[in-house]
């Protein structure tokens, strides 16, 4: 701040290296031939503190004496004297103390470049709850301008407000302090703030783990009112501080509740009843009778826990209703299902309900002129994404929150398209499964239909959409007879190429450091032994193959190179189409990295999508490294992952699997020649499943036991 003077009373006091100063009258002084005054200080250039010039009406609070600032200019045609555009401020303040005596402040600040902010920081003896009134003016050394507050101006004011406001209380009608566990997860709660204190303009606040925020008092001294989705179970506490005008802050006040786990559907058919039956059981609401063109017992989605799903024919008999609204469509609801299309050229219902007439919610697939999509419409308001194929199971959720007026699409599990805003009509018409208003009936398989009354969050649409990975097969490769390694379940074995044998670790009868007669054998990577590549002929087969590669699957295993600097790319896993690897995991020396490599089409040749980790070749030293891939075909992308973890670089989008019909290799892969990429090195822990393991689950692998998939 630069130095100034200012002035108490009619005493002024020099402060820093100031020349003293008249306080002038209203007018700004007289000026020599050719030095144009400076400029009146405008209302819009002052501040007090951070705020805004305010008057005497509607002062300024604030929570301590303030810095008064004012942005003050001298004429560019002034051009002189010699101090030509340098100007300073003269602020004057003023008050009447508790005995009616009017009081003044005055201060000067030193001459500085016209166009800048000058500054009075006000003095610790100003008074608390008083209106104190403030001007400024221009002094260039020759003149001085007109006061801010003269003509069209005015004087600015603010009230020095020292007391804090009171600590808030809390209450929720949904989550009551009180009551130890209340309902749930997806269910809104609103929680009012109130301050007695009668100056209260605002409070902050924040939940545990989110959100946090500040919400303004409905009125000065008054009560906010917030609402909160809890997403999880669990123990939950909002902290909230009352803030007064001046921008003074409360102490803290908290407020404790507990949320239960997300209640059940309000309406739930799982669709897997016998065959031959006529209506479908509820898990929850009411039956739904079933048309003519219903059949159940029809297959289930793997992985998904359930036991069989109903088959709808497509024609004007292919629907299931509880004769009743599942959902109040005026509120908050969310519906969904697991689906099956067997065809995806025409626009088919999942699931309805109208409403006055009109559709309230619509939940299905759309064929569109760029391709078939999945699409939720509530209040005649569209979302779609994902991509619906033939034949292949898909889990679809719409959900519409009344809170926040926007309605919001899942695909398996995870969020398509746009969030969109909807006002849908209150529920009248029953709720239907397979058919809907102007589109043609379901032609394929349903199971698992649910109606919420409630917000599902997103971690609950994530679970309802996932699908459990089955093992496939674990091949530990601690022994092999007759050149055979066991797979741990009794499975298809790896059967061993020429030139490929398990190492041994040592087997404990004896400790090397201590007994000089003791081999010196090295540790198997994991476990007791694992398989030795030699990198010229030597790879590990099964007789069939392992994983639908043109479905979701992972593989993972763990290797460690022999060389240094390999003398050319090595692959440790793959599985064969017609004309070339449908994927393929090797290490390329030119890039020391790890590789994916999946073509886009079965042929020599085709086209590749290549995502890669880059790592240091181990040079037979080390623990090796645990690689997986992972191909989930419900989010069409592809994921390499190294020691448990992958990134964007070893992630790509790969829409369409390629079927595979040749046998699981370790330790080599096609090439333009034939068999080629041998690996040099060691392989353990082969692990292979049908379905995508999620992050969490990866960083199981390689460890010698199966990854708890829950």
């Amino acid at each position: 701040m630069a130095y100034g003077k200012w002035v108490v009373g009619g005493r002024r006091l020099a402060v820093g290296c100031c020349v003293a100063a008249v306080v002038a009258g209203a007018s700004g002084t007289a000026h020599a031939a050719g030095n144009l005054p400076p400029r009146q200080p405008l209302v819009q250039d002052l501040q007090t503190g951070s705020k805004p010039c305010a008057t005497s009406d509607d002062p300024a609070y604030v929570s301590g004496p303030p810095t008064l600032s004012a942005v003050l200019y001298d004429p560019e045609e002034d051009n002189q004297p010699v101090e030509a555009n340098m100007v300073k401020g003269e602020f004057e303040a003023w008050w009447t103390d508790s005995t009616g005596v009017e009081q003044r402040r005055a201060y000067t600040t030193l001459l500085t470049s016209s166009g800048a902010r000058q500054q009075w920081r006000m003095p610790s003896d100003i008074p608390a709850n008083t209106v104190v009134s403030w001007r400024v003016r221009a002094n260039d050394g020759t003149a001085t301008s007109a006061w801010s507050s003269d003509g069209d101006g005015k004087a600015c004011a603010f009230v020095y407000d020292d007391v804090n406001p009171e600590k808030a209380t809390i209450t929720s009608p949904e989550y009551p302090e009180d009551v130890f566990w209340v309902d749930g997860v997806g269910v809104y709660g609103h929680f009012t703030m109130d301050s007695p204190s009668d100056d209260v303009v605002a409070y902050t606040y924040g939940f545990i783990g989110g959100p946090y925020g500040t919400v303004r008092a409905e009125q000065p001294g008054g009560a906010a009112t917030i609402p909160y989705l809890p997403l999880r179970r669990g123990v939950q506490m909002l902290t909230v501080y009352a803030i007064d005008r001046a921008g003074r802050s409360s102490g803290q006040s908290t407020y404790d509740f507990n949320v239960k786990e997300g209640h059940a559907p309000v309406s739930q058919w799982k669709l897997a009843d016998a065959a031959g039956a006529t209506s479908a059981a509820a898990e929850t609401g009411t039956d739904a009778r079933a048309g003519s063109g219903v059949t159940f017992a029809g297959a289930a989605p793997e992985g998904t826990g359930l036991t069989a799903t109903a088959h709808l024919d497509g024609g004007d008999q292919a629907f299931l209703t509880p004769d009743a609204p599942a959902v109040n469509t005026g509120g908050t609801f969310a519906v969904g299902a697991w689906v099956r299309p067997e065809r995806t050229d025409r626009d088919m219902a999942v699931a309805s309900q109208g409403a006055n007439g009109s559709r309230g919610l619509a939940l299905g697939l759309r064929a569109g002129d760029a391709g078939p999509v999945w699409s939720f419409t509530v209040g005649g308001q569209e979302i779609s994404g994902g991509v619906p194929e033939t034949g292949e199971w898909a889990h679809v959720l719409g959900l519409y929150d009344a809170e926040t007026g926007l309605a919001q699409l899942y695909v398996n599990g995870h969020e398509a398209g746009t969030k969109t805003r909807a006002t849908p009509a209150a529920t009248t018409d029953a709720f239907r499964i397979g058919q809907g208003p102007g589109v043609s009936a379901w032609q394929g398989d349903i199971g698992d239909v649910r109606a919420y009354d409630r917000v599902v969050v997103s971690t609950e649409a994530a679970e309802l959409g996932y699908r459990t990975p089955r093992l496939l097969g674990h091949w530990s490769l601690e022994t092999a007879s007759d050149g055979v390694s066991p797979e741990q379940s009794g499975g298809a074995p790896l059967k061993l190429g020429s030139g490929a044998t398990i190492h041994r670790g040592p087997d404990g009868s004896c400790i090397p450091d201590i007994d000089p007669d003791c081999p010196d054998v090295p540790y198997a990577l994991v476990g007791d032994g694992h398989l030795q590549l030699d990198g010229e002929t030597a790879y590990a087969a099964t007789e069939q193959p392992v994983v639908d590669t043109g479905g979701s699957f992972t593989i993972g295993a763990v290797v460690r190179l022999a060389d240094s600097e390999p003398a050319h790319p090595m692959t440790v896993l793959s599985q064969a189409g017609e004309h070339t690897d449908a994927f393929k995991v090797r290490y390329e020396p030119s890039q020391h990295a790890w590789q994916l490599v999946m073509p886009v089409a079965d042929e020599q040749g085709a086209a590749e999508t290549v995502v890669s980790q880059i790592e240091a070749a181990d040079g037979g030293e080390g623990q090796g490294h645990r690689l997986a891939v992972v191909y989930d075909d419900a989010t069409d992308t592809i994921k390499l992952y190294l020691d448990g973890y992958t990134n964007a670089a070893a992630t790509a989008a790969f829409p369409n699997g390629l079927h595979s019909s040749g046998p699981l290799q370790v330790g080599r892969g096609h090439t333009a020649d034939g068999w080629g990429e041998y690996l040099h090195g060691d392989v353990d822990e082969v692990q292979a499943y049908a379905g995508a393991l999620r992050d969490k689950d990866i960083l199981g692998l390689g460890h010698g036991t199966d990854p708890c998939l829950c």
